[in-house]
């Protein structure tokens, strides 16, 4: 049997002038902005031309390009080691607003020629703007390409076990280091939504909090202080909280360390490696923070990739079209924008 795996994920300009390209592309999306065309075409232009020139100098501190689609690579290696027993799988990446983009990925995938495709988006929690985008746009790339081979989704993993482990034994070591003096405060980072995405439905922040729930049960930390938190906030909008900059301001305020944790990435990019370990870090020195310790994104880590595989697998035995991390639907039917809607 042959089974395709197709990994999902945001993509990053790979040199300079790919900036604002990249930018066009991610504004151009109409999950992220919800206006008909041609305004979202022209907003997009707008924005991207405005924001390209701060882009760049963050993209410059990671020596002028984004890191993430070469460790999207060692991440699908890893999970192809985990599957002999599946018989032939092949990892496939599919970034969303940068190369390797749907269509050329749909086009090795056909010519591939799989039993099976397994659709497994790198963001652990399910939001239309992540996930749900990046599938939708695999299906119509997909078509173009004439692929007919069954096809699963898993559209969300937020409380499987070694996604869950990865982040539990990153944190312990970690916090066992910080609490020589007063005991830290773990800041659970997540990117930001506007308010309204979430009351429009989607599911990413209900599925957010119960990450952190499981993180900080298997933890057993007894009195352990924690928040999540969100980042990234661009825009006049208003926009889900409370945010991570005022959770380090606040922890300035109480004088107690903080341990930061991105919960919601898998990969280290530009919001893990310039906005939390350079410009959150300065943040937290100007409030009188007493410690700052960011946490590593999974990546590779042995737990994280046998929780891929484990999801691989439940997908290749799947009737359905659709799986989560536990099987079926997971969220409250408030999440009206669930995948499983």
């Amino acid at each position: 049997m042959k089974t395709a795996v197709v990994l999902f994920n945001l993509g990053g300009p790979d040199s300079p002038d790919a900036v604002e390209p990249f930018l066009f592309n991610l504004f151009s999306d109409p999950a992220i902005i919800q206006v008909p065309q041609p305004f979202r075409w022209l907003l997009a232009k707008l924005i991207s031309r405005r924001r390209a020139p701060i882009a760049r100098e963050i993209y410059d501190n990671l020596g002028g390009k984004s890191p993430l689609l070469e460790l999207t690579v060692e991440q699908a290696q890893a999970l192809e080691k985990q599957c002999p027993d599946l018989g032939t799988v092949k990892t496939f990446i599919c970034m969303r607003y940068w190369h390797p983009m749907s269509d050329a990925t749909a086009k090795d995938v056909k010519k591939f020629d799989p039993d099976k495709i397994i659709l497994l988006p790198l963001y652990p929690q399910y939001s239309t703007t992540t996930s749900g985008s990046s599938i939708k746009d695999w299906h119509r790339a997909a078509t173009a390409a004439g692929i007919s081979a069954p096809t699963v989704e898993i559209c969300c993993y937020p409380q499987t076990d070694g996604w869950i482990d990865a982040q539990v034994s990153l944190i312990r070591n970690a916090y066992a280091e910080a609490s020589t003096g007063r005991k830290p405060r773990v800041l659970f980072s997540a990117h930001g939504l506007p308010k309204k995405v979430v009351a429009a439905g989607d599911p990413y922040q209900w599925q957010v909090e119960r990450t952190a729930d499981a993180v900080v049960e298997r933890l057993a930390i007894d009195g352990l202080d924690w928040v999540v938190c969100y980042q990234s906030q661009v825009g006049p909008l208003e926009w889900i909280g409370p945010s991570t900059d005022d959770e380090i301001k606040r922890a300035g305020a109480d004088g107690v360390p903080v341990i930061v944790v991105p919960i919601a990435f898998v990969s280290e990019h530009s919001e893990t490696l310039v906005e939390l370990d350079i410009e959150y870090r300065e943040l937290a020195e100007e409030h009188g923070v007493p410690g700052y310790t960011r946490i590593a994104s999974v990546g590779t880590h042995p737990s994280f990739v046998a929780a891929m595989a484990g999801l691989v697998r439940k997908a290749v035995h799947a009737d359905g079209p659709r799986i989560s991390g536990d099987g079926g639907r997971i969220c409250p039917e408030h999440c009206g924008k669930c995948a499983w809607a």
